[in-house]
């Protein structure tokens, strides 16, 4: 896992990564550059929105800034992705109420041997975000590509047999609807199990924790 940390990028190096290419005309996928130009600044301008607007809910934001924890979080991505541009502007906000909680980017479509160990229903679903331990390298959990309620609603969508187009606008729609609290609420969740460790389990008493040794 270190050589891919090693290559990833910070969210400032990730955001002008995704700038210099919209700059440049260029996209990460190659032959495609002119049919994925409109997701790139589509999304671009969806993080711009959420990374100026979205807030954490207190009680998430104090949830995670109790942790004693000093965790990586990669995050595989591309810029086309309309869940990662959706998704990743929420995590950031996160990870950044724990400077225990450290965030780095990977291109899923350089990276391919990386994202084939972290399969969503054998497909390779983005964002994944990976939890590791920043010593020793221990992958704690994952999370992704999608809030478990949007996940559910997107496999609902495809057995219909909507079409691709119609499914990925409904998404958005839902992202919408959301605001937010699902992806946050799911996050703390996870973040909460991984510091405690697979031994134990936790109870939250409003803002307090109450963890039981099983």
């Amino acid at each position: 896992m270190n050589e891919y940390i090693n290559r990833s990028l910070s969210y400032k190096e990730y955001i002008a990564k995704i700038d210099r290419l919209l700059k440049d005309g260029k996209n990460t996928v190659q032959g495609r550059s002119e049919a994925m130009a409109k997701y790139y600044r589509l999304n671009r301008a969806r993080m711009q929105r959420l990374d100026k607007t979205f807030q954490l809910k207190e009680n998430v934001r104090s949830k995670i800034a109790a942790l004693r924890v000093d965790w990586i979080w990669l995050i595989i991505t591309e810029g086309w992705c309309g869940d990662a541009a959706q998704n990743i502007p929420l995590i950031e906000k996160i990870a950044a109420a724990n400077s225990g909680i450290e965030t780095r980017y990977i291109l899923r479509d350089e990276n391919a041997e990386l994202m084939d160990r972290f399969l969503t229903n054998g497909a390779r679903s983005i964002p994944k975000l990976i939890a590791v331990e920043r010593n020793g390298g221990k992958i704690l959990g994952t999370w992704g590509p999608r809030p478990n309620a949007c996940q559910v609603f997107f496999s609902e969508q495809k057995n219909a047999g909507l079409d691709k187009p119609l499914i990925m606008e409904n998404l958005q729609r839902w992202y919408h609807a959301d605001k937010g609290t699902s992806l946050q609420c799911e996050v703390a969740d996870l973040a909460l199990d991984w510091a405690l460790g697979p031994t134990r389990s936790s109870r939250v008493i409003g803002n307090r924790y109450s963890v039981q040794t099983k």
